[in-house]
């Protein structure tokens, strides 16, 4: 019916155009282009150097949500399109009952039907080079999509690669080179090394361990009875539950990612070392200290007055012959007490069990007073893969969670804007779902889910349970993999369940609906956390600190763009107005 309805629209539009234009014979028009999540643009025009994504709605009035659906179109034909890198990608998003131009977003368009041609003409003129080879757009192997943390998971562990895609080889192929080589001189010289990689959020430190963990290239340096040579561990437990729920599938779910907590209980009482070579420690920046470790376990472990990495590289130690420990270290994702360590916990492990280290050059001051340590520009990965083609979000959450002027976070995310990422914001929890349930209308494969912070008091009350009680009782991998079907009542699409920073840390969606709650206030050109819920332990170093890191972790989750709804509460008035300043555009 909506074809029957537009067909003759877009017919009278393009006999308009190819009076106007002189080589729009040549163009090509695709209708229902089918993008691999099975999500399907009405119609694409291949013009001269020029991709044009067009939308039609049968209403007088674009919503924020057509207009950022048709821009993420642009970012993903321009980022993964093979025909599309070097030419220009615009979208139109026409009302058809709207008249005229009305209105433009970034790279999109809001016009009636009746601007169609004026556009497309005004575009291919000022645009330069080769028409659009309609052939070549539609071949099968032209559109490779960057996959999920969990895809990738799941495609390494059954193919043993990963889809190539040049930016995230790019960005994390140095690192593994260098890896890989530190591991071969650490197995031919009889070594023991420590190896610390750094990155912000959504740089691919994961990504980055599993392909160590998983590389041919390990197979030479193990014994034959050895069953594999290396092995992925991770403190994270929801990361843990996610990735062997998702691997379920295939079997071997279990041996794919282990917890750190029973491997170190297992071994740190056995004289012998684990039959793996190289150890790969996840979320190495959120290692427990010896108190914490002395409070969760029940055992001569915590008798032993050690921190996680010192038991961790006093294990390594006892492997016959050589090992090396690969830390992935996440800059400024300490979230609790006895995570704020950093860094100095694994320099004094180094020290106490003789192990020399690899580390990022501007890390290296941490561990050249107290052990051996050689510098690697290599191993700080200081490119965002997460997020499609946008680079930085990482800057801007942290201009954002400084104190000061929002002039920077401003000017960011005007930045991120212009590259599809989408920072919006609602005072009203349903307008919030609702933008969220458009936006991802027929894409049932994308994801995207309520997430807030665990310290807040005040969100309860507007319909966000994010009381650890409740919170503990939701099953995460099914949250974060189950669709909306029977079977997947719980998952994070039906926009019921709540997950806090403890929980998504490591993870990612397509996009996240953050609740922000009263746990992180702006007042006085400052942030505070006078009204958060207090930490039972008095070890804490900063707890405005961990607040920080927490909403810094909320806030980089997700892999499109995010919706923050913040409570009609007087107390959140200055922190809403924050929020605008720094650039999130209100629906």
């Amino acid at each position: 019916m909506a074809w029957e309805q537009d067909i003759p629209r877009l017919q009278a539009e393009v006999g308009e155009l190819l009076q106007a234009a002189p080589r729009a014979a040549e163009f090509h028009a695709l209708l229902e282009y089918e993008l691999p999540d099975e999500d399907r643009p009405d119609l694409l025009v291949l013009a001269n150097g020029l991709v044009v994504v067009v939308e039609l709605k049968g209403k007088a009035v674009a919503s924020r949500a057509d207009i950022d659906k048709a821009a993420a179109y642009v970012r993903d034909l321009r980022c993964y399109h093979r025909e599309c890198h070097q030419r220009t990608v615009r979208a139109i998003v026409v009302p058809t009952h709207a008249i005229g131009v009305v209105d433009e977003v970034g790279q999109v368009v809001v016009a009636g039907p009746d601007a169609l041609d004026w556009l497309l003409a005004r575009w291919s003129a000022e645009a330069h080079g080769e028409i659009v080879d309609g052939a070549a757009f539609l071949d099968e192997s032209s559109f490779q999509p960057a996959p999920s943390l969990v895809q990738a998971a799941r495609e390494l562990f059954t193919s043993g690669a990963i889809r190539e895609l040049h930016r995230a080889r790019a960005a994390t192929e140095p690192a593994i080179e260098r890896i890989l080589r530190i591991t071969d001189e650490a197995a031919r010289t009889k070594a023991r090394r420590l190896v610390i990689v750094r990155g912000g959020p959504g740089t691919g430190k994961t990504l980055v361990g599993l392909r160590v963990v998983h590389h041919a290239g390990l197979d030479g340096h193990v014994a034959e009875h050895t069953h594999a040579p290396a092995i992925y561990l991770s403190g994270n437990a929801p990361l843990i539950q996610v990735l062997q729920y998702q691997m379920r599938a295939v079997g071997g779910g279990k041996v794919f990612v282990r917890d750190v907590k029973p491997f170190l209980k297992r071994h740190a009482a056995s004289a012998r070392g684990p039959t793996e070579h190289v150890l790969v420690f996840d979320e190495a920046q959120r290692a427990w200290d010896a108190g914490k470790v002395g409070k969760k376990h029940r055992d001569q472990i915590a008798r032993s007055a050690k921190s996680e990495p010192q038991l961790l590289l006093e294990i390594a130690a006892r492997i016959p012959d050589w090992a090396v420990v690969v830390a992935l270290v996440g800059a400024g994702q300490e979230i609790h007490d006895g995570e704020e360590g950093g860094l100095p916990l694994w320099a004094e492990a180094a020290r106490a069990t003789g192990f020399s280290v690899d580390a990022p050059t501007h890390d290296a001051d941490t561990f050249r007073e107290v052990c051996q340590v050689t510098p690697h520009r290599e191993l700080n990965l200081d490119t965002e893969l997460r997020f499609h083609a946008a680079t930085g979000l990482h800057e801007f959450v942290d201009s954002l969670l400084r104190d000061g002027s929002a002039g920077v976070a401003k000017v960011l995310a005007a930045n991120l804007a212009t590259q599809g990422y989408e920072l919006r914001l609602t005072r009203d929890f349903g307008t919030a779902k609702d933008h969220l349930r458009s936006r991802y209308h027929g894409l049932p494969d994308r994801r995207f889910g309520v997430i807030a912070s665990s310290r807040d008091a005040e969100l309860r009350n507007h319909g966000v349970s994010n009381e650890q009680d409740l919170v503990r009782k939701v099953p995460a991998a099914r949250w974060f993999v189950d669709g909306e079907e029977a079977a997947g009542e719980r998952s994070c699409r039906h926009l019921r369940d709540c997950l806090t920073e403890f929980q998504v840390q490591g993870l990612e969606l397509d996009a996240c609906l953050i609740a922000w709650g009263t746990d992180l206030l702006w007042e006085a050109e400052a942030w505070t956390n006078r009204l958060a819920r207090r930490y039972a332990t008095k070890s804490i170093r900063s707890a405005l600190e961990l607040r920080r890191n927490a909403y810094r972790v909320l806030l980089t989750r997700a892999r499109e763009g995010v919706v923050v709804f913040v409570p009609q509460v007087a107390a959140l008035d200055r922190t809403h107005a924050r929020l605008v300043e720094a650039g999130f555009l209100e629906i």
